[in-house]
């Protein structure tokens, strides 16, 4: 069986395997950053209406607002990049895999969330939903074509070398079973 647009050989094996172990990293530390107590003497009630946050935050004034809005849009940014690292794919549409990042982001942002409801000191924030999602896709469009086809580029140049195109066999699948057709009493 073909794998289509995968890369071959040794490369495909590092990307995915630096791509998890990122990934998996990179989510231990949200986890760790998002999830912990706050001790503080009072609470923010949940902000549950868009974009009312990042308006009170740019009424803050300048500087304040920018760094509270670049927290939001860099907190999840890494998984634009680590979740198709991960994937290890180089054929595939720049669309549907926008989609799926982005909305894999949407999804943790909104896991990261609802875990927050039971932590002490934290409240739902759906700026930062938004944010968070707004950082994902940003990352994703600003390294992951480029990225994708430099290595397309490398893979080209490899094949053009060699002379010849291999397929990669997916083995640890093996061969489609067959089943013997018995053909039907009259």
């Amino acid at each position: 069986m073909q794998r289509q647009g995968s890369i071959g050989g040794n490369a495909a094996i590092r990307i995915r395997v630096a791509g998890g172990v990122l990934l998996v990293a990179h989510l231990g530390l949200v986890a760790w950053l998002m999830l912990r107590p706050l001790d503080v003497p009072w609470v923010m009630p949940a902000n549950l209406r868009p974009l009312a946050g990042i308006r009170a935050d740019l009424a803050l004034g300048g500087a304040r607002a920018a760094r509270r809005i670049a927290e939001g849009l860099v907190l999840l940014a890494p998984l634009g990049v680590l979740l198709p690292a991960a994937h290890g794919r180089l054929a595939v549409s720049p669309l549907a895999s926008l989609v799926r990042t982005t909305a894999a982001g949407a999804l943790v942002s909104t896991g990261i969330a609802l875990l927050q409801t039971g932590v002490p000191g934290r409240v739902v924030d759906v700026d930062s939903l938004l944010l968070n999602t707004v950082g994902v896709a940003l990352a994703h469009l600003a390294v992951v074509p480029a990225g994708r086809a430099r290595l397309r580029r490398r893979a080209g140049r490899s094949a053009g070398a060699t002379g010849q195109v291999t397929v990669q066999e997916d083995l640890a699948q093996g061969r489609t079973p067959t089943i013997p057709r018995v053909g039907i009493a009259p």
